[in-house]
């Protein structure tokens, strides 16, 4: 009788065919093989794994989530990985059945996401560039300020992920870009505008990094090809290093902490861009979303900027 593929095999395979086949980045794939490794380790406590596992013990699975505490849209993320990994086994005729088929997740409401209104965020910038103008402040602190100020401001000016954000070449700050080319999820490039704000904040910024430059550094970060450079194994700043960053800013500003993200400010860009009237197909394209339902989370500003409309404009509304 042949040797089954161990959980780490047909695991490594399928995580293969995502980055090969479907272009899945990263941090896509360290998600994948996070939640793959808990079905994994759960099978082998019930005695079975990947290539073996029941419909019956995967749905045991799905209630020790729940009985772990599990938030729904966890579960519903885990069934996800299991449904997909199963599929590609059946394809891959490593398996001849799909125990995940017929397995259904939890219910959910999808929540509405967390927004700073327009007056937060104009703290929180106005207070980053107080920070990077301070002339007290030391070359070295300057520059992070700087770097904090540019980052804050291209991130509420273009709604990139974070990923996307602290990747951006060093070719993304040339003198006269109106646009820049940002390559997201699954390898895909799109073209997000800049303002004024954003595209002074970056130059301002790469020119403190120019004149950081000395003979000692020549082959120091001053030369590295990203915008925000680290000398972190990914070569540019983390997305974590940004995070810890704009909390400090957010309480700095009067902010809390708890309520600010790189990804509260994507929020912030597109629901601030609806309620000022943008098309939610515009929107979309913006944030890099490939299928539409997903832009419809804010749905809701427009709902209410449509109740504004008619409360405003039509000629029967009560003066």
């Amino acid at each position: 009788m042949p040797t089954q593929p161990s959980d780490a095999r047909l695991t490594g395979l399928f995580l293969d065919m995502l980055a090969a086949e479907q272009g899945a980045g990263p941090n896509t794939l360290d998600a994948y093989r996070r939640d793959l490794t808990d079905v994994s380790e759960f099978l082998g406590r019930a005695g079975h794994s990947l290539a073996d596992a029941p419909t019956q013990v995967l749905r045991d699975y799905l209630a020790d989530l729940d009985s772990r505490g599990f938030k729904s849209t966890s579960v519903a993320r885990r069934l996800s990985a299991m449904r997909h990994l199963y599929r590609f086994l059946l394809n891959e005729r490593i398996r001849t059945d799909d125990p995940a088929a017929i397995l259904s997740g939890p219910k959910r409401g999808r929540g509405l996401p967390k927004v700073l209104s327009i007056a937060d965020v104009d703290r929180m910038l106005r207070r980053a560039r107080e920070l990077s103008e301070a002339a007290d402040a030391l070359p070295s602190k300057r520059l992070r300020s700087l770097r904090l100020y540019c980052l804050l401001e291209v991130l509420y000016a273009t709604g990139l992920r974070v990923s996307e954000l602290v990747a951006l070449p060093r070719s993304a700050a040339k003198r006269d870009a109106r646009m820049i080319v940002v390559r997201g999820k699954g390898n895909k490039e799109r073209l997000v505008p800049l303002n004024d704000a954003s595209r002074q904040a970056m130059a301002d910024y790469l020119a403190a990094t120019e004149a950081a430059k000395t003979e000692k550094k020549k082959d120091s970060l001053a030369a590295s090809k990203w915008l925000f450079p680290s000398f972190g194994e990914s070569g540019h700043l983390t997305r974590q290093h940004f995070a810890r960053d704009l909390k400090e800013l957010a309480i700095a500003s009067g902010l809390q902490a708890r309520l600010v993200s790189p990804h509260v400010l994507r929020h912030a860009f597109a629901s601030h861009l609806l309620h000022n009237g943008a098309d939610l197909r515009i929107v979309q394209t913006l944030l890099g979303h490939t299928d539409i339902s997903t832009t419809q989370i804010y749905t809701h500003v427009v709902e209410e900027r449509l109740k504004s409309l008619v409360r405003d404009l039509h000629p029967l509304a009560e003066k």
